[in-house]
């Protein structure tokens, strides 16, 4: 009499391919993750971008000049020339200090540089490499955007 019921090691051997296909998958693509530098003050910090509809729209509107300013006790905002396609609404729930996202409400940018919660009208863009320091300068500045090639 045959189980058919899948063995352990079965099991684990599905389990190495589900992890390993997505590093093949994007290991044979050769495109540059998406990059975008910001400007402000004294200060400048890239953000890898995460690819959604909602990011490749930002990008096309790129190089941007705009005002950067506080708001809350936990991110800087920027307000864009005109809203964002939100293909890219998805919903997370690793929040991390540091994250770039579109705010669907105003149809702003939300720098994150402390906590703060997932929230249905925020649509993530990406993560800032290195650390939030630049975003810890208070005040009102002008903001300059480019794509990094």
């Amino acid at each position: 009499m045959s189980s058919q019921l899948p063995t352990r090691r079965n099991v684990l051997a599905g389990l190495a391919i589900a992890v390993a296909m997505p590093r093949v998958a994007s290991a044979q693509t050769n495109e540059a993750p998406m990059r975008m530098r910001c400007s402000f003050s004294d200060q400048s910090f890239t953000y890898r971008l995460f690819d959604s509809p909602t990011t490749r729209d930002l990008i096309s509107l790129l190089p941007l000049d705009l005002k950067i300013e506080d708001f809350s006790s936990n991110e800087k905002l920027a307000h864009l020339p005109r809203r964002l396609d939100e293909g890219g609404l998805a919903d997370y729930s690793d929040e991390t200090p540091g994250d770039l996202c579109y705010f669907r409400g105003w149809g702003n940018l939300a720098f994150f540089h402390a906590a703060y919660d997932y929230r249905g009208d925020l649509i993530r863009l990406g993560r800032i490499e290195g650390g939030v320091e630049p975003l810890l300068v208070k005040g009102e500045f002008p903001l300059r955007i480019d794509l990094v090639s």
